[in-house]
């Protein structure tokens, strides 16, 4: 039986592996710089920090450690923002993996998980905004040069998260009891196929319903919401089974482009280890 550690490490894989996902590395697709084979060592390199969080060591050293060994591979940032999401999952698994439960786990967060969280961008270069003027001591980009002022302010990594929203989808989740990963693991369950192919899909659909934050960060609004609309009408269409080479053309044109949609990646391998855990997708 596969422990919440496990199903997590498969979900980073699964996530990976599944494609066509627009603008993503999948396993038939890499990015310039980073490549298929980046994300399979990283998946390696985070088990340390998983298993830290499934024995219920607190969120900020989990995360942090994962971080570490996520960035022990050549490709940089490779599942920093799924990492974020999958780390208080397992630690709610370790009780029940309820939105309930992963809400008391978010709320429990202190100062110093949020000191590790900016101990984690020691390790690796993670794309991000601009903070306005008043919040440049505790620019994100600064790392562990940041935790004083993150220490005189008394920020929990729940006060972080609240503060990025909603400029960041993957810190609404904890905001809002990770509603997108449910809802992924539900749509999951009810497709057919293996759990590549489900992902894919998952990966569209929720692509559809509203523009990616970090193609927004990167590339403006309009262009997230024009890939959100292009995405919108294959799924209409039901592309990937009516007419996948449609799907495949978008994220040849994604990839080229250098649009990356990778906050949609971190809630599909999200939804992913709800399915595993649950056993509504077996491998």
């Amino acid at each position: 039986m596969r422990t919440p550690a496990d199903n997590a490490q498969l979900a980073l894989l699964l996530e990976v592996a599944g494609t066509p996902k627009p603008g993503n590395v999948d396993r038939h697709r890499d990015l310039e710089d980073l490549w298929f084979d980046h994300f399979l060592a990283s998946s390696v390199g985070v088990r340390e920090g998983l298993e830290l969080a499934e024995r219920g060591e607190p969120v900020g050293t989990a995360f942090e450690r994962a971080v570490e060994g996520m960035a022990a591979q050549g490709g940089g940032n490779t599942q920093f923002g799924a990492l974020l999401l999958l780390v208080p999952l397992v630690r709610a698994a370790r009780d029940d993996l309820s939105q309930a439960t992963l809400e008391t786990v978010c709320e429990d967060t202190t100062v110093a998980d949020a000191a590790d969280f900016y101990r984690a961008f020691d390790h690796v270069d993670v794309f991000v905004d601009e903070p306005p003027a008043e919040l440049e001591p505790l620019d994100v980009r600064r790392g562990s040069d940041a935790i004083p002022a993150l220490e005189d302010r008394g920020l929990t990594l729940l006060d972080l998260m609240s503060r990025s929203v909603p400029g960041d989808d993957v810190a609404r989740e904890w905001v809002e009891g990770f509603e997108r990963t449910f809802t992924a693991a539900e749509r999951l369950a009810d497709a057919d196929g293996p759990p590549t192919d489900r992902a894919a899909r998952v990966f569209l659909s929720l692509l559809a319903e509203r523009p990616d934050t970090l193609v927004a960060t990167r590339s403006g609004e309009s262009v997230a919401q024009d890939v959100t609309d292009r995405a919108a009408e294959l799924v209409a269409r039901d592309a990937l089974e009516t007419n996948r080479d449609a799907v495949e053309a978008f994220a040849d044109d994604l990839v080229d482009r250098g649009i990356n949609p990778g906050t949609t990646a971190d809630l599909t391998a999200a939804g992913l280890f709800v399915a595993l855990e649950r056993e509504v997708v077996t491998v």
